[in-house]
């Protein structure tokens, strides 16, 4: 596969978000790629990154699945900062190569990628760690990734009924509305983080992800049988509170006990299983209706990799894209 011989495919922004490709795409792709992660068939290095500020970063997330045929790296920062200066907290760029050669084939935006492979993610984790009936969700930082986790969730289930808080009310109104036209959904806008947690069977977080947080959801706000999806690492909960986790997964242990190294996750219990090991089979997913179940994601280059090559080709069929020299 490559685009023109000698040649390199520049995909901007906005023309990776006008491919559009399919959330249900997307999960899909991911599901194939964590089933091979999880049968060993996957490379995958522990990413190295820089961090120039606090709580910032720019990690090189290089990755490569055989069944998709999709090899490459993506170069993306996360600078909380950003937000006070009206920039996105996450940008970044993607490099496909062909795996048969290593020639570069594409550079892509990554900013759309990484909020909807993330969204994705969650979606297969709930897939099999949450009750399939589940219906009512709770979404903590109604930014970017809470509506890609959002949209994901109701490829998955029959949401009937969403709580939104964040800590600016103007953005939790703009969420609620925004995404109650595009899904058809009811949303409500609560005005504390504990009505989004309390009695709701999926939740999820998506603030910073913090080195030094202060956490606010307390043990006993999840009740049992729920699901909760921490995509800000454990930036909004308590010790306490997950320690109540039945069984809590993450998408890669190696890299979370990396992060526990460098002073993440002091209060977070270790991990029973990688979601990879689950969707192949080699480990249970939920087993009893009451069990708190919990998948700390912390974003895989697997993931944007099983997501750019959708991209990539819808991109050649569409004829969308320039064509720069090597």
């Amino acid at each position: 596969m490559s685009s023109k011989p000698h040649s390199i495919l520049y995909l901007s922004r906005k023309e990776v978000e006008e491919i559009n490709l399919p959330m249900k795409t997307i999960i899909s792709s991911l599901e194939t790629m964590f089933k091979e992660k999880g049968e060993g068939k996957t490379e995958m290095p522990p990413k190295p990154g820089i961090h120039p500020l606090p709580d910032a970063f720019i990690h090189a997330m290089p990755a490569f699945i055989p069944s998709l045929g999709s090899a490459g790296v993506k170069w993306i920062s996360g600078f909380p900062q950003n937000q006070e200066k009206g920039l996105p907290y996450i940008t970044g760029l993607l490099i496909l190569n062909d795996p048969q050669t290593g020639i570069p084939l594409c550079v892509m935006d990554a900013t759309w990628i990484t909020a909807q492979r993330t969204g994705a993610a969650t979606a297969v984790a709930a897939r099999y760690l949450a009750r399939p009936e589940s219906s009512t969700v709770g979404i903590i930082a109604c930014g970017v990734q809470g509506r890609s986790n959002l949209e994901a969730l109701s490829c998955v289930y029959k949401i009937k009924k969403v709580k939104a808080y964040d800590f600016f009310p103007e953005v939790a109104r703009k969420f609620a509305e925004d995404m109650s036209r595009q899904l058809n959904l009811e949303i409500e806008v609560v005005t504390q983080p504990a009505e989004a947690v309390k009695n709701l069977d999926l939740v999820v977080t998506s603030g910073p992800i913090l080195k030094k947080p202060t956490p606010v959801i307390e043990k006993g706000w999840l009740r049992e049988g729920s699901f909760a999806s921490p995509v800000d690492f454990d930036s909004y909960w308590q010790g306490g509170a997950l320690k109540e986790i039945s069984k809590l997964a993450t998408d890669d242990r190696a890299q979370l006990e990396y992060y526990r190294s460098q002073g993440y996750f002091q209060t977070t219990p270790t991990p029973y299983a990688d979601l990879g090991d689950i969707v192949a089979g080699k480990k249970p997913g939920r087993e009893k209706p009451e069990e708190r179940t919990m998948a700390i994601n912390l974003g895989i280059a697997l993931d944007d990799m099983a997501t750019a090559i959708h991209i990539y080709h819808a991109a050649l069929k569409q004829k969308v894209g320039v064509s720069l020299n090597l």
